[in-house]
């Protein structure tokens, strides 16, 4: 997915900016970059490779390299960024948080008009760099933004930098959202509201689908007002939003806990503790053990200092390994207990099995799992949370392929809850990983639990409703 931040102030902006865009690297692995303006100055970008590192070690040593009081920084997790152009609306860096699904055809589209595209190391078209030829297709920033949400499909946010101030443009379904944190003498966006808190900023509003404003030290100038429609990814509030952060209002940490409390009150399994699985099950386990009427016991502890990030590595036979190693079961707390465990997803299963059985081992006589969102039956096509090369590396469909001889047929059974479909599935799904009992989250719980209407969520990747 990725994230990023952006600040302007009266002063120097560059403490903000570095504290803030590392407040957002749980949402990507690949590339970290800054940028700021000064008006002596000009533009200074680095950007450094995190795949095997993290955000702050990379960036402290060369902040005193940085001048201005504007500034945009990004997490990654596809292309290297900031990009810096200059062109007739002026010199600017761009930072996006996107899924370009028809790169290929904007590319030619591009290509064909004069356009030229860097490559990046691997052969492929830096999005970014995709983004902003398309942005500066327009007389004005607007026209410009508005010829990105018009070419590109599946979604795209950005950050612009420019020498007036920093332009802000969410998404047009609103897929990603974008947060405006305000403190006296500066302002600042970001993909989290997590980044604020501790660098003083309140959230002063949150920008609708499509909005786009442009940031001054002193206020918020709108340039293009929000659409009606809006399809905010449901799978933040599941999984990829930090527990203390907010999106349309609605906090991620309460979301986790109000899905955990539903679903620990219609359970009717008898069990003798329940256990997060850390980090983003940890809070809908909280809750389950409080609707359930049973205690939480940290059954399973992570392990941080040398493991952080299980999908950091390129190869999936390596994180599999990181996956393992970072979590480490308790023999005190699982021996002769029937423990529940409370996960975000179950996206490909290649750790359910193992881990399951390692619970046994340890002692555990019953190892019920519950999910905190329904079965995962469609590829994401807007942010591509899984990274999924195709649909067939979701569990639920090579299931559904066992079960009826292809993949792609009543999808819309398998994704009713309690249809015999579904039941079918979910069995084959605990038969295979050796588990107990295995539950999801019914999918009206869920929006329930988010409080916004379901026509504004994305739910896509549950029950493939959402617009192209």
């Amino acid at each position: 997915m990725g994230g990023f931040f952006g600040s302007i102030s009266f002063k120097p902006c560059i403490e903000d900016l570095f504290y803030g865009t590392d407040y957002n690297s749980h949402l990507g692995t690949k590339r970290g970059g800054l940028a700021t303006y000064c008006k002596d100055n000009g533009f200074t970008r680095v950007i450094h490779n995190l795949e095997s590192s993290y955000f702050r070690s990379k960036f402290e040593s060369q902040l005193h390299t940085f001048k201005g009081n504007a500034g945009v920084g990004v997490i990654s997790d596809t292309d290297p960024q900031p990009i810096v152009i200059n062109c007739h609306l002026g010199k600017f860096a761009l930072v996006t948080v996107a899924k370009v699904n028809n790169i290929k055809e904007l590319e030619t589209e591009l290509l064909s008009g004069n356009m030229h595209l860097s490559e990046m190391s691997m052969g492929k078209t830096n999005q970014t760099e995709l983004i902003a030829l398309l942005l500066i297709q327009g007389k004005t920033w607007v026209e410009g933004v508005e010829n990105v949400y018009n070419k590109v499909k599946g979604s795209c946010s950005m950050l612009i930098l420019t020498e007036n101030g920093i332009i802000c443009a969410r998404d047009r379904w609103g897929r990603t959202p974008i947060v405006i944190g305000r403190k006296e003498g500066a302002y600042g966006a970001s993909s989290e509201s997590s980044s604020f808190p501790n660098l003083g900023y309140d959230i002063d509003r949150y920008l609708g689908p499509g909005e786009v404003v442009r940031l001054h030290a002193d206020g918020v100038e709108q340039l293009r007002t929000a659409d009606k429609g809006m399809q905010i990814c449901s799978f933040l509030w599941v999984y990829y939003g930090f527990p203390v952060s907010c999106y349309e209002g609605k906090n991620v940490e309460q979301v986790r806990f109000d899905s955990g409390v539903m679903m620990g009150k219609e359970d009717s399994s008898d069990v003798d503790c329940v256990c997060g699985i850390p980090d983003s099950g940890v809070g809908m386990a909280l809750g389950y053990a409080e609707g359930k009427g049973v205690p939480y016991h940290r059954a399973i502890t992570k392990y941080t200092p040398t493991w952080p990030r299980s999908f950091m590595p390129a190869s999936q036979l390596t994180r599999n390994l990181v996956a393992k190693m970072k979590l480490i079961p308790n023999r005190a707390m699982l021996n002769g207990k029937r423990v529940l465990f409370c996960d975000d997803s179950i996206v490909r299963g290649t750790q359910l099995h193992d881990n399951t059985r390692i619970l046994f081992d340890y002692g555990a006589r019953e190892v019920h799992m519950r999910i905190a969102c329904p079965p995962l039956i469609f590829g994401c096509p807007f942010i591509n949370f899984s990274a999924s090369k195709n649909d067939m590396e979701l569990i639920t469909r090579r299931i559904i392929e066992k079960l009826q001889g292809n993949s792609t047929e009543n999808l819309d059974k398998y994704a009713q809850t309690d249809s015999p479909e579904y039941k079918a599935m979910v069995e084959e799904i605990r038969k295979q990983f050796g588990m107990t009992t295995l539950k999801f989250n019914k999918l009206e719980n869920l929006v329930k639990a988010i409080g916004l209407p379901k026509c504004q969520l994305c739910t896509h990747c549950f029950d493939g409703s959402s617009h192209f």
